[in-house]
């Protein structure tokens, strides 16, 4: 018998409020969080805004080794688990260790430590031939990306898989994917999954501004990330993290715990086609999608939100458009669909497991994300984006979906608490 899988506990670190409650907040006021980038001198590129999280360290409870041990993204998903686990309620003192597992994922891991520590070894790049003497104790920490998992399996004593997903911008949707897949199968019983990444660096800024996919609105960062308008010109990077508990159902419902959704489905499809690009067509994604309705043993007009990649470049939200007529058919029209890019911005890998967590306070609180900066829609793009302001409805089924570079295109449906398809 396959088991159930529920989300029960939910840390967030993002643009807008270091809490789960303020990130919500940010997103019911149609408020955006994007700003011109301020953790270095930005006049030398071509996009100069962002939206960072307002993190501090000491007040977030780390100690001077931790945080001297651990890169930001590492930090950041260390506080957000210690968030999730208390808000699930659940003992992992009294839980079997071996049946517990992390799934963590994360599209540039420790870069911002890595392109700091090169600077002070290169001495800011002046030095061909690196220095080992100023060399870090702790770049291993840096280099190698399974230690964010480890940092985290280390913070609930967890000793069954742990694992490191970095497939680009759905690392954080196939994340936890990947970890409901594990219990479904009845290899571990609870799972701490969820993403981290925090990009704004000097070297990530630079890479997107060589293929152009960030925004060169510089002049009005407030209202520079707008998915689905006519008017858009690249997306905002962003950081931030999304961290989960997620339980066997039963177990859940016999501890009486309280539950935000439950995962239905869970889909991924490659598109084989180019690094960057995308077909008009939308086939893969709209595959990864019907997949995951066909798990959930759901119709698509069961289905009653979208939250949508929604990155604000022309060739995605318009591939993705395709996808959800080709997939939703003629509910496609009907159905509220959302980017909460629009406000927090795109933090790559995170952003997938921050869009679940959006998804799944959407279905506690009945009510639709908007579309921030959305004013003049895409004729290409001409299904219910929800504009500017959010919008109150019952939710029994969210959709969320997730685009990344190398053509991953990943689908997720999560379920109001506890109920099933008839």
């Amino acid at each position: 018998m396959t088991r159930r899988v529920v989300l029960t506990g939910m840390g967030v670190r993002a643009p807008g409020g270091p809490s789960a409650k303020d990130f919500w907040n940010l997103l019911t006021s149609g408020q955006t969080a994007t700003r011109r980038l301020s953790f270095f001198d930005p006049s030398p590129y071509r996009s100069q805004v962002a939206a960072a999280v307002d993190f501090d360290a000491e007040l977030e409870g780390l100690s001077p080794r931790e945080t001297r041990r651990m890169d930001r993204a590492a930090q950041f998903a260390v506080v957000c688990v210690r968030d999730a686990v208390a808000d699930s309620g659940l003992e992992f003192a009294g839980t079997d260790p071996h049946r517990i597992g992390v799934s963590l994922g994360s599209a540039v891991a420790a870069a911002t430590s890595l392109e700091r520590e090169y600077l002070v070894l290169s001495d800011r790049g002046r030095e061909w031939e690196v220095d080992p003497d100023y060399l870090s104790p702790h770049m291993f920490d840096h280099m190698v990306p399974s230690v964010m998992p480890a940092e985290v399996a280390w913070t609930v004593g967890a000793e069954g898989p742990v694992a490191m997903v970095s497939d680009g911008c759905t690392s954080g949707l196939d994340a936890v994917g990947y970890a409901s897949q594990l219990i479904r199968e009845g290899t571990v019983d609870v799972m701490i999954a969820g993403a981290s990444d925090t990009p704004i660096s000097p070297i990530v800024v630079a890479c997107f501004d060589a293929i152009k996919a960030t925004t060169p609105r510089n002049d009005d960062p407030e209202h520079a990330s707008r998915p689905f308008d006519n008017t858009r010109n690249g997306f905002v990077l962003a950081e931030g993290a999304a961290m989960f508990v997620l339980e066997e159902y039963e177990s859940a419902r016999r501890r009486g715990a309280d539950i935000y959704a439950e995962i239905t489905g869970y889909a991924t499809r490659l598109n084989a086609y180019h690094m960057t690009g995308l077909k008009p067509d939308g086939r893969e994604m709209s595959e990864a999608i019907t997949h995951a309705l066909d798990q959930s043993r759901l119709d698509p007009t069961a289905v009653d939100y979208v939250n949508a990649h929604g990155s604000g470049t022309k060739q995605n939200d318009r591939h993705e458009t395709a996808a959800f007529k080709r997939s939703l058919r003629e509910h496609a029209y009907r159905v509220p669909v959302s980017s909460i890019k629009s406000m927090v911005g795109h933090s790559l890998g995170a952003i997938g497991s921050i869009e679940i967590a959006a998804s799944a306070l959407a279905i506690k609180h009945g009510v639709v994300p908007p579309t921030a900066n959305l004013r003049e829609p895409d004729p290409e793009c001409d299904l219910d984006y929800v504009p500017l302001t959010a919008r109150e409805q019952r939710l029994d089924t969210v959709l969320t979906v997730g685009s990344g570079f190398g053509g991953f295109q990943s689908a997720m449906v999560l379920r109001a608490q506890g109920r099933t398809a008839a």
